[in-house]
């Protein structure tokens, strides 16, 4: 991988040098915001893509069963994420491929400071496992997702601290640990959110509770419940 970083000739160096060039022709403000957007934003989009889809996930459900199935499925995102990350570490150290701007010149690198090997890049390994557990939650937030892990591989490359194989490489590493072992992480979570879901104190996190009134309809407490035959005198 470092021998085919120190040709000029091959596609990974010259779509990333296509790429970068596009942060020399822009303005310094718009590129001081993909610094940004590149480095905490999209991750911080992500996060709260999470939080929403567990907002949608537990106002939703019908029943205990159904939520906690679906929670078990989201929270498997971000400790796939975690997983994929320290999975990288061992890669990384076995590949050692250095920072494109080390190798070579004329980049306009965004984010100085960055010392350490350059495949695979952890940000696109965690947004696409990010993405890729939502898509297996619900497919409406995955593919939005899908969308917020792309821009950040783009960015990635952008900014001039990773090769597009860097990027590759963290999506496919990403994937393949959200899938390989979603049905173990599965297997796990679903009996805990299970017992989540019928805590007093808990259950609130996986589903939301319809007041015991119906229909929406508030409790008062310590207030005379009509008996169903008063219920069906006010009907009539």
């Amino acid at each position: 991988m470092a021998v085919l970083a120190e040709s000029g000739s091959n596609p990974d160096v010259d779509l990333l040098y296509d790429i970068n060039g596009l942060a020399k022709d822009a303005p310094r403000w718009f590129d001081r915001v993909m610094e940004f957007v590149g480095e905490y934003g999209l991750l911080l989009a992500m996060v709260l893509l999470v939080v929403w889809c567990w907002w949608s996930v537990r106002r939703r459900s019908d029943s205990d069963e159904e939520a906690a199935a679906s929670v078990a499925a989201l929270m498997w995102a971000p400790l796939a994420a975690a997983v994929a990350a320290l999975v990288n570490v061992p890669i990384r150290g076995f590949v050692a491929r250095p920072r494109p701007f080390l190798d070579h010149q004329g980049l306009e690198v965004l984010v100085s400071g960055k010392t350490d090997y350059s495949f695979v890049s952890d940000h696109a390994t965690i947004t696409m496992a990010l993405a890729v557990g939502l898509f297996v939650a619900n497919r409406r937030f995955g593919i939005a997702g899908l969308g917020l892990a792309l821009s950040e591989g783009f960015c990635r490359v952008y900014m001039g601290v990773h090769y597009p194989t860097d990027v590759v490489g963290g999506f496919a590493l990403g994937t393949a640990v959200v899938l390989l072992l979603s049905p173990l992480a599965m297997a796990l979570l679903t009996p805990v959110m299970r017992a989540v879901v019928r805590s007093p104190r808990a259950g609130w996190l996986i589903r939301r509770r319809t007041p015991a009134g119906g229909r929406g309809d508030a409790v008062v407490p310590g207030a005379r419940q009509p008996a169903p035959s008063e219920e069906r005198d006010l009907a009539a």
